[in-house]
């Protein structure tokens, strides 16, 4: 396994995490910024959800990125998304020398009903941290929606953005 992405995918986990001690229950439920009106508790769950598709289907072979759990405990609950991460973390650690060699049937809905896609192990692992900062960005328009401020270094930026383009970035 490519040391890397686990390593990219654990510091964002770890965004995760420091988020989650920045920010207070009412704040990580709050679901009154619109347009979409979704709370950062719903963001997050959705972005582990993920990660639970993987592990979950790893050991046969076939992920199913559409049979997430929506765990709501994970949306409503900081420790609940705490000892989740906690978890994704420790199993990710153990994936580093695991043979990524071969194809992983991957089954996804790109909008037009679901379909399955093969990738390699670092590639679903790519797109899944990739997803994460995707939703840290929506986490961060809900923050500032809220005039919630936290200290965590570029939290909802892809790490390709140049530093002078981060507005509002730590």
């Amino acid at each position: 396994m490519n040391k890397e992405i686990i390593a990219a995918v654990n510091y964002n986990l770890n965004q995760a995490n420091e988020l989650l001690s920045q920010i207070d229950a009412d704040t990580y439920v709050n679901e009154t910024v619109g347009p979409f009106f979704s709370s950062i508790g719903s963001h997050l769950r959705h972005t582990l959800d993920f990660f639970n598709c993987l592990i979950d289907g790893l050991d046969g072979n076939k992920i199913d990125l559409t049979a997430r759990k929506r765990d709501n405990n994970i949306a409503t609950n900081l420790e609940s998304a705490k000892s989740l991460i906690h978890t994704i973390q420790e199993t990710l650690f153990r994936f580093k020398d695991i043979n990524t060699d071969y194809l992983i049937h991957v089954t996804d809905n790109l909008g037009q009903g679901n379909t399955e896609i093969n990738y390699t192990l670092e590639s679903v692992l790519s797109h899944a941290n990739s997803h994460m900062i995707h939703h840290f960005a929506m986490i961060g328009y809900i923050l500032h929606a809220l005039d919630t401020k936290v200290n965590i270094k570029g939290f909802g930026y892809n790490a390709s953005t140049p530093e002078e383009q981060r507005k509002g970035s730590q």
